[in-house]
This record gives C-alpha cells, sequence and structure tokens, in this order.
C-alpha cells in the first residue's frame, strides 16, 4: 500500500505537468487558427466549421466587402485600414454569435453562416449593414466607408455546398456593390451580376480587395 500511495504522489506532479502542457498546446493551436489582425477564424478553420452548420437546413450564408478599401489604405494610412478591417470583424462576429460562425477569408472580404431559425435574415442583415457603416476608431470620422453585403439560404439551393453557396453570395454581393444597394439575397441580384459582368477573378471563396 505504501508503494502504491508513493507512486501516486510521484506520478501527481507529471500528470499536472502533462495537463498544463496540453493546456498550452490547445491554446497555440487555437491561435493558429484565428486570423492575427482581427480575431476572426482563418479560411481554413471557419470553413471546417461551416460545413457543419450548412447541415441544417435553416443555415445562411454571408459574405461581406468592404467598400472602397483601398482607398481608405492610400489615404489615411494602413493603420486605419487595419482599424477599420478589424471594426468590422467584431460587429460581424457579434451578429454571428456563438451559434454561427464568422471568419477573414483574406484582404478585405469576410464571411459567415448563421442559422436562421425565425425567417429574419433579411431583416438582422439590414440592420447589420447600419452598423457596420458606422465610423470606426482610428478613423477620421468624415471618412464613410460602407461595406456591401451578399447572402444564400441554403434551403434555397439544395445540393450546394459550402464553395457554391459563397459564390452564390459573391455574385449578389457584387450585384448590392455595383448597384450602391448595400444588400442582396442570391436569386435576386444574380441577373444584375450576370448582365453587367463580374470582377475579373473573383470567386465565393477567394480573397479580394474592392476597388
Amino acid at each position: 500500500m505504501n508503494t502504491l500511495l508513493s507512486a501516486a504522489a510521484a506520478a501527481g506532479p507529471l500528470a499536472a505537468g502533462w495537463a498544463v502542457h496540453l493546456g498550452w498546446l490547445r491554446r497555440r493551436l487555437e491561435s493558429a487558427r484565428r486570423d492575427p489582425l482581427t480575431g476572426l477564424w482563418t479560411r481554413d478553420a471557419f470553413t471546417r466549421r461551416a460545413v457543419k452548420l450548412l447541415r441544417d437546413p435553416q443555415a445562411v450564408v454571408v459574405l461581406a466587402d468592404v467598400d472602397h478599401f483601398k482607398h481608405v489604405n492610400d489615404r489615411h494610412g494602413h493603420a486605419a485600414g487595419d482599424a477599420l478591417l478589424t471594426a468590422t470583424a467584431a460587429r460581424l462576429a457579434h451578429y454571428t454569435g456563438t451559434s454561427g460562425v464568422a471568419g477573414r477569408l483574406g484582404g478585405d472580404e469576410f464571411a459567415a453562416v448563421v442559422i436562421d431559425r425565425h425567417g429574419t435574415a433579411a431583416d438582422m442583415l439590414a440592420v447589420l449593414g447600419g452598423v457596420l457603416a458606422r465610423p470606426a476608431e482610428g478613423i477620421d470620422p468624415t471618412v464613410h466607408t460602407t461595406v456591401s453585403l451578399g447572402w444564400a439560404r441554403a434551403a434555397d439551393f439544395p445540393g450546394e455546398d459550402l464553395s457554391g453557396l459563397l459564390r452564390r453570395a459573391d455574385e449578389a454581393m457584387y450585384a448590392a456593390k455595383r448597384a450602391r444597394a448595400g444588400i442582396r439575397r442570391a436569386g435576386l441580384g444574380s441577373l444584375f451580376a450576370t448582365l453587367t459582368g463580374r470582377r475579373s477573378g473573383r470567386r465565393g471563396t477567394s480573397a479580394g480587395v474592392a476597388a
């Protein structure tokens, strides 16, 4: 019995050390999956979580792109551009909540997947559009910057995977940007996008900087 007690006592600090080490590894892995500027999930981490959410037919895919972001960077500096991206990310993450997922696909392009239990996605996104247009700290308040949103309801496109739904949302977002409408739903803005021509090289899952 004494031998067993001694062995257990000796193993205690070792087990505690491993627990601390595993916690440290977990935090490092979590950090690696986060965008260092905005804190949102990176593309790969977002994709893994978004695919799971899309098993729910009430899922809605949202794509957001900052309007005239290059102009902000060029005229007001990269610090102002970073402040704008950080504010956009925080506001999108707040809208998404803990039941959805938001990520930065790259540059000034963001994506989110939310579960629309009550069929109010259009109203909520209209509110979000207004929130995203508010001045961000670190930027001259006279600079009026907006964010174009495109969204696609998974139930409207049976059989579409995440890539396909992002492409639909991208087309709607581009139509909203060209029409200066702010927000477009996939299926309503796609004809406009087709007639006016899409930006060269854009795809639903690719990063891009708005003109």
